[in-house]
Formats: structure tokens, sequence, C-alpha cells
């Protein structure tokens, strides 16, 4: 019988839900059954072998939509095995270099087995004024810095994981 992963991701812009399309597509070429899905949509954790939740990182924080995931797989039970990652840090070299606030509590809560930082994307023409008020103070640079192979290489990792638990 084929494992069942969801991989879910709160994503402001798209850049941290397309990373979690492309675990999730690691994942079916390992022969997992995958649910990828925004936080917001995911209704209960039931029949689940593993979550991998996401979230962009903005001032240093998850988005609420991926925090209340979390706090549905604290919640479960029995709570399936959990991997995190965060996207954001941008620049060469990324920046900021510190983990997201709220990982910390996050991974406690979920018993997460790992928690990855992957670096983000920044688009000017699809923020807000607000947000590029705030980038270009920060002058913080554009452009597409998510290392595809690093993330191909960590959801590797969890489909070995994950079909190896009996």
């Amino acid at each position: 019988m084929s494992k069942r992963v969801l991989v879910a991701a709160g994503s402001k812009h798209g850049a941290t839900a397309e990373i979690a399309m492309r675990i999730g597509e690691v994942l079916v070429r390992s022969g997992i059954s995958v649910v990828v899905a925004d936080p917001r949509d995911v209704r209960d954790l039931e029949g689940l072998d593993a979550v991998v939740l996401g979230s962009a990182v903005y001032a240093g924080h998850w988005i609420s939509e991926a925090i209340e995931l979390a706090e549905k797989i604290a919640a479960a039970d029995p709570r399936p095995p959990t991997w995190l990652f965060s996207s954001g840090p941008i620049g060469d070299p990324p920046k900021p270099e510190e983990d997201p606030v709220d990982v910390a509590d996050v991974s406690a809560k979920t018993s997460a087995i790992d928690h990855r930082v992957f670096s983000g994307k920044l688009d000017k023409a699809k923020l807000g004024f607000g947000e590029r008020a705030i980038t270009m103070a920060l002058r913080a640079p554009e452009g597409d810095f998510r290392d595809w192979v690093e993330i191909e290489t960590w959801a590797d990792e969890i489909a070995n994981t994950v079909i190896g638990a009996a």
C-alpha cells in the first residue's frame, strides 16, 4: 500500500507554493501518494503517513495559515511525522541568516523531524505598496534565489524516510 503524504505551504505570492509543488513531485516520483494543498484547505490529517509543512517568512515570521495548520498537526492523534521548511532569505549570500522567530515553537509543537530554510524569490512587481517600500528601504535584491537541487535533495531524504518507515 502506498504511503500518503500531505505537502502544504503558506505562500503569499506563490514562490513558497512552488517549492511545495516541487517537493510533492519528488515524493510522487518515489511512489508516494501526495496531496499538495494550501494550509487553509486542509480539513483533517487522518490517514496520513507524513506531513511536509512550509511557510513563506515575512519580517521573521511564518504566515498565519501555516501556523494554524501546525496547530492542527500538534493536536492530531496520532501525530503524523512532520518535516518543516521556511522560504524567505534572498540575496547572495542569503539574508537574513537567522531562523524565523516561530520555528522553534512550531518545531516543538509538531515534533518535527527536520526544519530547512530555503532561499526565496523576490518579484517586486507582485508586491503591494507597503511591501515595495520595505524592500526598497532594506535594499532587498530582486530575483529567484531558490536552489532547486537543494530542495529536491531534501525531498528525496524525506521520501527515503517515509518509504523506509514500517
